[in-house]
């Protein structure tokens, strides 16, 4: 192949294909994550609430929301996709394609989301918390008045990391007919030995990490020294 029929080629499955695919793993990211944030800051709040370090102790309770957490946490996120597929066909009515991944990367997303903000949360001077009870606050002004006000910072590093990782999820959610990046390098490089369309998207990938690292620490200094 000539270098301007190879040129050619390569640009015409960059926009017919690699463009499409770049869009299909940024919706399916941001919608995993927007509902993995929901759900998870939801179960991190009880959780903290409820830890015998919390603001309301109440163990039973505590060992059996980490229970599930640690369960949904516990499974590898391509074994998950596949795991949940029935139940992906009930509530989105296909178990393959951009939609039905988002529901088992959120599904594996809150789990690691809670956690992150769990521990961020826990880690706030609990004299800042002694002294917000000693002018009166509530449990729930507490923990929106103090801790995720002091917590933010870190919650901004988790979160960063927890995107990086769900970036390299999507991408193998391909595998199982998600489609997006990971989709065509399996099938356009992988499987038809096209070396050049697979470091395409392997490049791509690495600049999609550098730019949401990039954002993470902006986003990091400016919180931290506000």
């Amino acid at each position: 192949m000539s270098s301007a029929l190879f040129e050619t080629a390569f640009f015409k499955n960059f926009n017919m294909i690699i463009i499409p695919a770049i869009f299909s793993t940024i919706r399916m990211l941001v919608f995993s994550m927007l509902f993995g944030f929901i759900i998870g800051t939801l179960v991190a709040i009880l959780l903290v609430m409820t830890s015998p370090y919390g603001l309301k102790p109440k163990p039973s309770v505590y060992k059996f929301i980490s229970f599930w957490v640690n369960m949904i946490r516990s499974f590898p996120v391509i074994i998950l996709i596949v795991a949940v597929s029935p139940l992906t066909r009930i509530l989105v009515g296909t178990s393959v394609g951009e939609k039905a991944a988002i529901f088992p990367l959120t599904l594996a997303a809150f789990p690691v989301i809670a956690r992150y903000m769990e521990a961020s949360l826990l880690e706030v001077d609990k004299n800042i918390v002694m002294a917000a009870r000693a002018f009166g606050a509530s449990d729930m002004q507490i923990m929106f008045k103090v801790l995720f006000p002091e917590a933010l910072p870190s919650i901004i590093s988790g979160m960063t990391t927890t995107v990086i990782l769900f970036l390299a999820s999507t991408a193998l959610a391909g595998a199982v007919g998600a489609g997006g990046l990971g989709a065509v390098a399996l099938t356009y490089g992988y499987q038809r030995f096209d070396d050049v369309m697979m470091y395409c998207i392997v490049a791509i990938l690495f600049v999609m990490v550098l730019i949401i690292q990039g954002l993470g620490e902006l986003l990091y200094k400016r919180v931290k020294t506000r």
